[in-house]
């Protein structure tokens, strides 16, 4: 018998034999150096492997304001878990992130990332984290800090989760919103590239249960590409179309969870509707793959899918086509969307309230 309460002696224990390994860790860490550092830009200060990552505000603003914005990539994971595809969700969280910030004008400064793992494995750490500096490297962001958690008990092996934190800034004069909005102003439409990280819920129960397909399987109507090739396309950044535009945006909406109704509706002040003209653009493949196998209405469609547009621009209508050509010039396809109708800030199609 032992000293403490009568407890039998044991066999020593250790932080692995409780399900964290720590050498794991230190593999992952050096495997991450590289890929950190490939990403900083001029306003980043520090070491990799700091407590805390650091960034120097740019000078030249006269009122900045710095724009936060966390998201995951939802259960977009479970499919690239799956396929053993892990070097392109990290990409979607950035691409989403600086998206959200751009919004409102704002263009990103620094991420930071957390993953966590029910049992740590460097590679796929690695993979994630690869698709992490690639997109920060695509929106000029730099990747100062973040997060490696092994959570035995959490997790359940080969699942993991991430999340990002992005910081952007912009000049207090400059924030975009539906207090710019005017009752002439035109919708514009940004082609999305996929689901990019929403709906997929839903998409994975059609996919498995009504189509019985496995992400390696071919996807119907997609030209021989799989379902992970189409699952896990990089869900689009559209900061670089947009940025040197962006004087002559009133407004945005990137079209996330909720579709084009509940987001939308976030860029528009209370005396105006959104009038989306459904027949200005032909719905993906995908969706209508997704659509037929799962019965599922056309409104809930809409609810729970961007139906091929990423990002709603509201601008002027002297100022459409030069948001349309930009666009075009960075090989995002652009259209009128459909236009601003008095209302109390709700989105219809084709004249029906969603």
């Amino acid at each position: 018998m032992s000293a403490t309460g009568g407890v039998p002696s044991a066999t020593p224990l250790d932080y692995r034999s409780a399900g964290v390994d720590i050498e794991a860790a230190d593999d992952a860490k050096n495997r991450l150096a590289k890929l950190v550092q490939s990403t900083l830009t001029a306003g980043a200060r520090g070491v990799f492997g700091g407590f805390g990552g650091m960034f120097r505000v740019p000078e030249g603003y006269k009122a900045p304001l710095l724009v936060a914005s966390a998201d995951g990539v939802g259960t977009k994971i479970k499919l690239a878990i799956e396929s053993g595809r892990h070097d392109t969700i990290g990409h979607c969280l950035v691409n989403h992130c600086t998206n959200d910030i751009l919004v409102q004008g704002a263009v990103p400064m620094f991420f930071l990332d957390y993953v966590a793992f029910g049992k740590l494995e460097p590679p796929v750490v690695e993979g994630v984290v690869a698709g992490v500096a690639a997109g920060c490297r695509e929106n000029l962001c730099a990747l100062i800090g973040g997060e490696t958690a092994e959570m035995p008990g959490v997790y359940t092996p080969p699942d993991y989760d991430l999340a990002g934190f992005i910081v952007g800034i912009v000049e207090e004069e400059a924030v975009l919103g539906s207090a710019r909005v005017q009752p002439d102003d035109v919708l514009i439409g940004l082609a999305s590239d996929g689901l990019h990280t929403n709906g997929y819920s839903l998409a994975r129960r059609i996919i498995t249960d009504r189509l019985q397909l496995g992400p390696h399987d071919a996807f119907p109507d997609a030209d021989g590409a799989t379902v992970a090739d189409v699952m896990l396309k990089v869900h689009r950044s559209y900061l670089a179309c947009l940025r040197p535009v962006l004087g002559h945006i009133h407004a945005m909406a990137h079209i996330t969870g909720g579709g084009l109704p509940g987001n939308l509706n976030r860029a528009l002040p209370d005396t105006l509707d959104a009038d989306v003209i459904t027949s200005s653009w032909t719905i993906p493949s995908w969706f209508r793959v997704l659509e037929e196998a799962g019965a599922v209405s056309r409104l809930e469609m809409y609810r729970a899918f961007n139906m091929g547009v990423g990002m709603v621009v509201i601008t002027s209508p002297a100022n459409a086509s030069h948001v349309m050509r930009q666009a075009a010039a960075s090989g995002i396809a652009a259209w009128e969307l459909g236009r601003l109708v008095p209302g109390s800030g709700r989105v219809r199609f084709d004249g029906v309230v969603a």
